[in-house]
């Protein structure tokens, strides 16, 4: 039962694979990159090399109560946000090798699937993410609402209120290579439910792309901490 199941994930993400939008890559690559998704194990660390040879953007994911999974860019589609230049505007989601999807825009976790414990099932605001707008510009806002609904329960409509903080530069190790960023902390408040939280965002200092995250999706879920490996080489994030 267990090898039927690992075959079924497989062909799933096989299948996804294959419906990439502009794939142009040959099936061994994909059969490549869904062994090394559905064979490893907690903590799972790849070669540096071989995420670069890889043709995919690729991430690590961890929660408090997981080890680090490698996830995969599954596909890249508009996106049905509030946010300037909405002819480049992408959703990208990230797929493990157990069915899990981390639904990102500009960095920001705007959806979760199939992760344990609950899910973000929608992130909205009338106003533009200032991760979209660009923390590093100066007339993008550090103060931002916006509407989550999250399971399980019904969690419907609830308001985030934001407030961006620069915290100074710092130095990651990602992929084995010492990176340069600049740190943000976001406050976070629910006043509906007296909640407060913090999300933590890297930011590239050139172009201020988020390179690392640690972000609670919504009051009551796991945090989750992200770092891109290899990022989509297309017109956002």
């Amino acid at each position: 039962m267990n090898n039927k199941r690992i075959g079924l994930k497989a062909a799933a993400l096989m299948c996804v694979m294959s419906a990439l939008s502009g794939c142009s890559q040959k099936f061994e690559d994909v059969q490549d990159t869904v062994s090394l998704a559905l064979f490893g194990h907690d903590d799972v660390v790849i070669a540096p090399a071989k995420i670069e040879d890889l043709p995919y953007a690729s991430l690590y994911a961890k929660t408090d109560s997981s080890g680090q999974a490698f996830m995969v860019l599954g596909y890249a589609s508009p996106s049905v946000s509030n946010l300037p230049r909405p002819e480049q505007n992408v959703q990208l989601k990230w797929l493990s090798a157990n069915g899990e999807m981390l639904v990102t825009e500009f960095g920001r976790i705007v959806k979760t699937v199939n992760l344990l414990g609950g899910n973000l099932t929608a992130s909205y605001s009338l106003d533009a993410d200032p991760l979209a707008l660009g923390l590093l510009n100066n007339s993008t806002p550090y103060q931002w609402r916006r509407k989550v609904d999250w399971q399980p329960g019904s969690h419907s409509g609830y308001t985030l209120e934001s407030r961006f903080e620069l915290q100074g530069e710092n130095t990651l190790m990602v992929n084995e290579k010492p990176v340069s960023t600049l740190h943000f902390i976001e406050y976070v408040h629910a006043p509906e439910l007296n909640i407060r939280f913090e999300n933590e965002f890297w930011l590239h200092p050139v172009s201020g792309k988020v390179m690392a995250s640690q972000q609670t999706p919504a009051p009551g879920l796991a945090s989750i901490e992200i770092t891109i490996l290899k990022p989509f080489a297309g017109v956002s994030e």
